[in-house]
């Protein structure tokens, strides 16, 4: 069954055949969702024909992804997907909050969710044969690739601004992948890979750019569907069948806008097909320093400005979000919002989700610290299910971790040394 039957632009819905158009839309740019067969995946498919299946990865929802398989069954590109999920109890008390989970994405084959894009990715350039693939990245997103292409044999090339973190950057070397450091920041990066994709007919990644990276995140939302239709029997009855419940809130760290936008088109993926209930409530956290897209949602616009980005949350420091528009209609449409947080905020939250045996990157924490600010704001009520995004692995940023916690203290090897040092502290 060819489930993917085209592209269709976000800005002026034109429709183009799979063989049309590559990355955005010709006309103005926008970026172009893709188009599935809902009709023939529904008469074909129902919900349990997914959730039995034995696939614990995001390869399990392959009737609903825009490829038609996936290379090499053996390899980390088969591991990516199927995140745990996480109560935030005691946080979630500290809060005021019942009924708060964390869903942890630092268990994919390179620590972070963009895993997920580079699969269907990586999948889709052996099906067209594509030679090399290319990315602009901060870190993870290249490293994403860099690990999921060198799984298969696919040549990869990423191009990282040169103060991206090293822990990233040794991901890239040890991947086998060609890494050059731009001398500029992400969006130059980003920019030099378009012209370097057309120069030398490579297929490029880029995050916003490339339609697929979206199809590849969007499993996230299926594994919330999912995770949700278990879990929700289980709050029902904590919080007393026959009310009338809030929607699951979803907190998403957003940069280019590509991870929201991407769980916003895999739970309408799932209303087209009549297999969910409800769609769930969207809130995009940028951090201040970066805050593009949160401009235009409190602006009530779809025009993103750009800005000059600084944070400590490389991952989502970006000056020109390149699916700002999509991301700004996640939070608008699912009755959501927007919220901003200082970097002292992420900081706080990096350590505080460290008291759980969770370490966070600074952005993966950012949702966390939206979530925090967001209760401060009133945008959460306490008998509200919440579910927080982690996208990635503290062990990313370690230069940035060490800024959450104090130095640990050097002691004499002897009893009375450490009797002194741990005095009032245990």
């Amino acid at each position: 069954m060819n489930k993917f039957v085209g592209y269709r632009c976000s800005l002026c819905n034109t429709e183009y055949l799979p063989g049309q158009v590559t990355y955005t839309c010709p006309k103005d740019g926008g970026n172009l969702d893709v188009i599935l067969d809902y009709e023939s995946i529904r008469s074909k498919y129902q919900p349990e024909d997914i959730t039995s299946r034995a696939d614990y990865s995001l390869w399990r929802y392959l009737p609903l992804l825009p490829v038609s398989e996936y290379p090499g069954s053996a390899t980390p590109l088969h591991a990516v997907g199927w995140t745990p999920v996480f109560s935030l109890g005691r946080l979630g008390e500290q809060l005021g909050l019942k009924h708060v989970w964390l869903k942890d994405e630092s268990g994919n084959p390179t620590a972070s969710f963009k895993d997920r894009a580079s699969a269907i990715v990586v999948a889709r350039a052996r099906e067209i044969q594509a030679e090399v693939v290319i990315t602009a990245s901060t870190g993870n997103a290249g490293a994403a690739l860099a690990g999921m292409a060198a799984s298969v044999g696919q040549k990869a090339v990423i191009l990282a601004p040169k103060t991206a973190p090293a822990a990233k950057v040794a991901q890239l070397l040890i991947f086998g992948a060609k890494v050059i450091l731009v001398d500029g920041t992400y969006d130059e990066a980003f920019d030099l890979t378009i012209e370097a994709a057309r120069e030398f007919n490579w297929y490029c990644r880029n995050t916003g750019y490339n339609p697929f990276t979206a199809e590849g995140k969007k499993t996230a939302a299926f594994e919330i569907w999912e995770w949700w239709g278990t879990a929700h029997q289980e709050w029902h009855k904590a919080a007393g069948e026959g009310v009338d419940h809030p929607p699951l809130t979803v907190f998403v760290s957003v940069g280019d806008g590509n991870i929201i936008s991407g769980i916003h088109k895999g739970f309408k993926d799932l209303l087209q097909l009549g297999w969910l209930e409800r769609m769930p409530r969207l809130i995009g956290v940028q951090a201040e320093g970066s805050a593009a897209i949160a401009n235009a949602f409190r602006a009530e616009a779809e025009r993103i400005q750009p800005v000059s980005a600084r944070t400590i949350a490389d991952s989502i420091s970006v000056d020109l979000p390149r699916d700002g528009v999509r991301a700004v209609r996640a939070a608008r449409e699912t009755g959501g919002t927007y919220v901003t947080v200082p970097d002292s905020e992420i900081l706080k939250a990096i350590s505080e989700l460290g008291k759980l045996g969770i370490f966070a990157e600074p952005a993966g924490a950012a949702a966390y610290a939206g979530l925090v600010r967001a209760v401060a704001d009133g945008l959460v009520s306490e008998d509200e299910p919440i579910l927080v995004m982690n996208t990635g692995s503290g062990l990313k940023d370690v230069r940035a971790a060490m800024q959450a916690v104090p130095e640990a203290p050097v002691v004499k090897p002897n009893i009375q040394a450490l009797r002194e040092v741990l005095k009032g502290s245990m």
